[in-house]
């Protein structure tokens, strides 16, 4: 079977332990970050690196001979399932089992949140350039964390800040707010409150067409002038140009990203890069080797399985 693994853009893939599973089969690894793939038309089998490309109908044309795709993950948004379904592709999609409390999108919150506050960034590159700390940052104790929906990673989160010494707030559905409640934390009065409230205001809402722009530019506007709100969630939870507007306006005062309408970001375009309130980094959420090694591992578990005839994780 002739497979291609795109858009693993650190080359991990090959160095996994899962990779060595497809002696036997033709498989392709692309690193690159383009979204054209007339290259791969011969392909049989995709492996799709999170939901780091758009499949879409005009896609699936330029590629006559795929039978199989296998997702790592369960998120299917990128996918465009009817066509997927006209075609007769086959689609597989799982994921690794869970680590429990523990969470590596998490891990970069704080790391995004640390780094806004202390002016890590700008500290460091004035270090190399000869020179002595210049600003003040802000500490975390007594602050308050504001967690939009209370899942995996927001409780993730949520346990970090309060062992900062933060005051913890949450929001969200109803099952979200039950959840952070029976985990012995605090649920904001109300939604203007809570976004009223924050010090700090971190998003975990998974992307679908229920929370697309589901974070106002009416709620960014009630964020306070020295508030940070983090995303390590996704772009489009946030209603289209409203981040940049909000902070050119100074509400919020500070934003940390690490996700985009459009990835991946190349050649410096998307105005959020050029904001000295804006912290960016490149969809780093999940990029480190264990999860790889996971993620990888189930889309040759779902390959192997196709190619023996009895596919695994369908939807």
């Amino acid at each position: 079977m002739k497979i291609a693994v795109i858009h693993d853009y650190a080359d991990v893939f090959r160095k996994t332990a899962a990779a060595a599973r497809l002696k036997g089969h033709e498989v392709h690894v692309d690193t690159g970050a383009r979204t054209d793939l007339e290259r791969l038309a011969e392909v049989e089998a995709l492996v799709l690196t999170q939901q780091r490309v758009r499949v879409t109908r005009e896609l699936l044309g330029r590629l006559p001979r795929l039978k199989f795709i296998s997702q790592t993950g369960r998120n299917l948004y990128h996918l465009d399932l009817a066509a997927c379904a006209e075609r007769g592709i086959v689609i597989s999609a799982g994921a690794p089992p869970s680590r429990g409390p523990y969470s590596r999108t998490a891990e970069l919150a704080w790391g995004l949140i640390i780094a806004a506050l202390r002016h890590l960034p700008y500290e460091v590159e004035r270090l190399k350039a000869g020179h002595w700390q210049s600003t003040a940052g802000k500490g975390l104790a007594g602050k308050t964390l504001g967690i939009y929906a209370f899942g995996h990673i927001g409780a993730a989160v949520a346990r970090v800040g309060r062992a900062f010494g933060m005051n913890v707030v949450c929001w969200g559905r109803e099952s979200s707010t039950a959840r952070a409640r029976a985990e012995g934390f605090a649920v904001a009065p109300g939604r203007e409150a809570f976004f009223e409230g924050a010090d700090v205001l971190s998003l975990h809402l998974p992307a679908n067409e229920q929370t697309r722009g589901i974070v106002a530019a009416a709620d960014l506007a009630r964020m306070k002038p020295e508030a940070l709100l983090v995303n390590t969630s996704r772009a489009s939870i946030i209603a289209e140009g409203a981040l940049v507007a909000a902070l050119r306006r100074g509400r919020p005062g500070l934003a940390a990203v690490d996700v985009y309408e459009e990835e991946p970001v190349v050649g410096a375009n998307h105005p959020l890069l050029g904001m000295a309130n804006a912290l960016c980094t490149p969809h780093l959420g999940y990029a480190e080797r264990e999860t790889y090694e996971g993620l990888y591992a189930v889309a040759v578990d779902q390959l192997l399985a196709y190619a023996a005839g009895e596919p695994i994780n369908l939807v």
